[in-house]
């Protein structure tokens, strides 16, 4: 670039480069006479830039770009400390303890709905769940075991009741342990849509929907990327089957006491209060057992007592005596003495749907919208309050003592102490869901950073196994061996999935992954729902459609589209790292059509589609959806056409020399030239400059 010219002695005298105003006289010729007269008399001043030497470097960039995925200033923006009296800094107190209590509520309220939303699930596919496990035929298939495992989860919402199926199943024979390791990594897959349903309701503010929806998703990309690669490894080697075997037979665990469930405490006694279900019944849908199908899941009776009594009954022959001893004769039939169980009825159970006579699906979506309505209020007012306690010198050191790391030597060790402190933090709520759903809205405020959520969800993947484990560890003696292993399996995997994904940084590719599906979704929201339904049921449904056909069929259809999207990953990589060696076609994706290489055409498309759904709703339709856009979209609401973004124009900043900066303010008026010219002379050199 050419350099400025010298500057340095530069006086603010604008008539150095502009003609016309360099003295205050007359302009005179060679012989000292005036020139450029008019017929009054009065000269004419003319005005003319001169051509400039380079404008190149007028052209500033702006070097101060803001990163997206920075942790925003929770600045205090009411009276500090010291500036408050003796009854202010009281009532400060108290409003401080208020906002405390109302947090509690709010997250206990939230903890409750996702137990009841999880219920609602059950009721709704928990049945269409056991048929899924009571297909034989396809169970040796591991690709469509590990699909089951993700929608039975995601269908029910619960990790522990699809764990526990696999429990049984292996219990009774109907399953081995080499088959239901990849249900159990399904069910790690599908246990991460809890947190991410939670992070669609942080919908209204494009920055905390971007960090909400890459901290919940970080989740779901650790699950995957573990099962890419771990799958394949254990169907080759069956490490995980030979390391468990080998821990099961080395000690012998004997049966101990239930796993303690210390939320379930403070929980159970409100969602007891509204439903409570049978969860026996889609085990025994699971097993195959026909006097299930017809049962329903809602729980009718609580407290029953089961009675053994001696009778008398016939049999057909001496043969099917109960002993030789108890056995006789009389005329033509035998009899014999048998132990008869019969189960007596004695209390109801106190919850609202005990005497409704309603079907579980009614029940179901009763509970399903309640809940979501629920917990869509009480994530708002959780992100409100944080907002209102999070300012000032507190969200400081929250903020420094969560996403601080150690002094240098042993920086390196604070992501696995929050990966502890997740394990722990998990064991404890007895729930990775309720964990992980519990950080989204703190990621979403920016309390959180990405980089410190990920170790932390990693350690409630841990954490929720450790649970399994101490569960299996109470269960009876049949089931003691086969639960224990299961849940070690799943331990194990975890741990490998760690090892994996987290001690190099190069390899934590969760959090790059995360952050990209985090800026398209804050860009394009419609894509967050798209990827939820594509990653966690049309993909699963698929492969297990495909698994029933076969596997000729299977590998015929999946081949194809694998090939196509390692070439995708690999062309990606080349344009990025070195293009020059690509083709000129290829060095970008331009050879594509627009629907192939940009959103921007699907969301036109998709807005069309939701605009021509409102024209065609009634009247109350509209009201219903403008209501719920302005409960959970308060700033951005598509109904009244507001989402819409601005088009904005990039400031295109000038840089001028200290000396030229107030040009317009030093340029007067010379004898006899009208200040409207000077005017035009200061605005004309504005925009001259401004074009550059």
């Amino acid at each position: 670039m050419a350099p400025w010219p010298e500057v340095e002695n530069a006086q603010p005298n604008p008539g150095k480069y502009i003609e016309g105003i360099t003295s205050q006289q007359p302009p005179t010729d060679g012989k000292g006479k005036e020139t450029n007269k008019n017929v009054a008399g009065t000269s004419d001043t003319k005005i003319e830039l001169l051509p400039s030497h380079s404008t190149a470097t007028l052209i500033e960039e702006p070097t101060d770009t803001e990163d997206p995925w920075d942790l925003p200033e929770l600045q205090h923006k009411g009276i500090k400390w010291t500036e408050r009296d003796t009854e202010g800094k009281i009532l400060c107190i108290l409003q401080g303890i208020g906002k405390f209590l109302l947090l509690l509520g709010f997250l206990y309220l939230f903890v409750c709905s996702l137990d009841v939303l999880s219920s609602a699930f059950q009721l709704v596919g928990g049945k269409m769940a056991g048929k899924f496990f009571s297909s034989n035929s396809i169970m040796s298939n591991p690709l469509a075991g590990l699909m089951i495992g993700v929608l039975v989860t995601a269908m029910v919402q619960s990790s522990s009741t699809s764990t526990s199926i696999i429990v049984s199943m292996v219990a009774s024979s109907l399953l081995t342990v080499r088959t239901a390791i990849p249900f159990v990594m399904g069910a790690n897959i599908g246990t991460s849509i809890t947190n991410t349903l939670v992070a669609l309701m942080q919908a209204g503010d494009r920055n905390v929907f971007r960090r909400a929806f890459a901290g919940a998703t970080v989740h779901d990309f650790f699950n995957w990327l573990s099962v890419l690669v771990l799958l394949p490894v254990e169907v080759s080697t069956h490490y995980l089957e030979v390391l468990t075997n080998l821990i099961v037979e080395s000690f012998h665990f004997k049966s101990g006491e239930n796993a303690p469930e210390l939320l379930k405490v403070i929980t159970n006694p409100l969602t007891k209060q509204i439903i409570q279900l049978d969860k026996k019944v889609i085990n025994q849908i699971a097993m195959n057992d026909p006097a299930a199908q017809n049962k329903s899941l809602i729980k009718i009776w609580c407290k029953t007592v089961t009675n053994v009594t001696q009778m008398n009954v016939t049999v057909p022959s001496i043969q099917n005596c109960t002993s030789p001893d108890l056995c006789w004769t009389n005329g033509s039939h035998t009899w014999t003495i048998k132990n008869v169980t019969h189960r007596e009825n004695i209390a109801k159970c106190q919850h609202l749907f005990v005497n409704a006579n309603l079907l579980d699906l009614v029940v179901g979506i009763i509970l399903l919208v309640t809940s979501l309505l629920v917990l869509c209020g009480c994530l708002i007012m959780i992100v409100k309050v944080l907002g209102s306690v999070l300012e000032g010198r507190v969200a400081v050191v929250i903020k420094k003592t969560i996403n601080t790391d150690f002094p240098f030597p042993f920086s390196w060790l604070t992501g696995y102490l929050a990966i502890l402190v997740g394990a722990g933090m998990t064991f404890i709520v007895q729930s990775s869901s309720v964990f992980t759903s519990t950080l989204t809205p703190l990621i979403g405020v920016g309390v959180i950073s990405i980089e410190r959520a990920y170790p932390l969800t990693l350690g409630a993947n841990i954490g929720t196994t450790t649970t399994a484990i101490m569960a299996a560890l109470a269960s009876p003696g049949k089931t003691l061996r086969s639960s224990l292993q299961i849940a070690l399996c799943h331990f194990f995997f975890n741990i490998t999935g760690i090892l994996l994904w987290y001690p190099i940084p190069f390899t934590r590719l969760p959090i790059r992954l995360a952050k990209g599906l985090g800026n398209i979704s804050a860009k394009y929201r419609w894509f967050a729902v798209f990827y939820l339904v594509i990653l966690f049921f049309l993909v699963p449904l698929s492969v297990f459609g495909l698994s029933l056909a076969g596997w000729p069929v299977l590998v015929g259809v999946g081949v194809p589209i694998i090939l196509v999207i390692l070439l995708v990953v690999l062309l990606k990589l080349l344009q990025a790292r070195c293009p020059r060696i690509l083709p000129k076609v290829f060095q970008t994706w331009n050879f594509l059509p627009l629907c192939m290489r940009s959103l921007k055409p699907w969301d036109i498309a998709v807005s069309l589609a939701t605009g021509c759904c409102m024209r065609n709703c009634c009247c109350c339709c509209r009201i219903c959806c403008r209501f719920c856009c302005r409960l959970c979209c308060p700033t951005c609401c598509r109904c009244s056409k507001c989402c819409q973004d601005p088009v904005e124009e990039e400031d295109i900043h000038i840089k001028v020399p200290e000396s030229f900066r107030s040009l317009s303010m030093v340029v007067e008026a010379p004898e006899g030239v009208p200040k409207s010219k000077v005017d035009a002379l200061n605005t004309n050199t504005t925009s001259s400059l401004t074009a550059l």
